[in-house]
Formats: C-alpha cells, sequence, structure tokens
C-alpha cells in the first residue's frame, strides 16, 4: 500500500487560485476511487469532491462552482483546481485514496492552504 503524496498548497488572497496535486503510485491498476477532504481549525474533517475513474464526481455545495477536481487515471493523481478562494476554505487538504473501492482508504500527509482576506 502506498501512501498518498499532495503538493500545491499555500497561502493566496481571498479571490485567487490554487492548485492541488495528488499522486498515488506504485498501482498496477487505476484506482477505484480518490477524493479530498479538508480540515479547518476547529472543525471535522469534511469531503471536498471525490471521483471515480468513471469521472463519476461528488463535491460539496460549498465548492461548488469555484472548485473543480479532475484525475489523470492512468498516472493514479488526482487534482484540484480551487477558484475565488475564500477565507473559510482556510484548512489541512487531504488526499484519500480507496484502490478497490472498498472502502479501504489510504490517506495523505496533507497540505495546507490558506487563504487571507
Amino acid at each position: 500500500q502506498v501512501q498518498p503524496v499532495e503538493s500545491g498548497g499555500g497561502l493566496v488572497q481571498a479571490g485567487g487560485s490554487l492548485r492541488l496535486s495528488c499522486a498515488a503510485s506504485g498501482y498496477p491498476f487505476s484506482i477505484n476511487t480518490m477524493a479530498w477532504y479538508r480540515r479547518a481549525p476547529g472543525k471535522q474533517r469534511e469531503l471536498v469532491a471525490r471521483i471515480t475513474t468513471g469521472g463519476r464526481i461528488n463535491d460539496a455545495d460549498s465548492v461548488k462552482g469555484r472548485f473543480t477536481v479532475s484525475r489523470a487515471n492512468a498516472e493514479n493523481t488526482m487534482y484540484l483546481q480551487m477558484n475565488s478562494l475564500k477565507p473559510e476554505d482556510t484548512a489541512v487538504y487531504y488526499c484519500a485514496a480507496d484502490p478497490r473501492g472498498n472502502g479501504i482508504v489510504l490517506w495523505g500527509q496533507g497540505t495546507q492552504v490558506s487563504v487571507s482576506s
């Protein structure tokens, strides 16, 4: 089992953009489901967006129209394009991978996204 690795976090002003990447290498097949979660200070972890190999997407109402999740199946890489960022988007963003779609999830270490007002 290979832990996913996130990259692309940072500090940005409100209204700005960031692109997160998640790489889950070492699998000889396309990972069934990949997802972005986030945990803001003092809050519980929440789902941001989930995407399957077939391209089925679920995303949170709070990010609809602003964030776009995508993936490159052959490379088991997932992206999160975040536009029109708000201070309330400040959180640690985690990549999660469910390689076989059986609920056994591997988590990345997380990447910090900070949005200043």
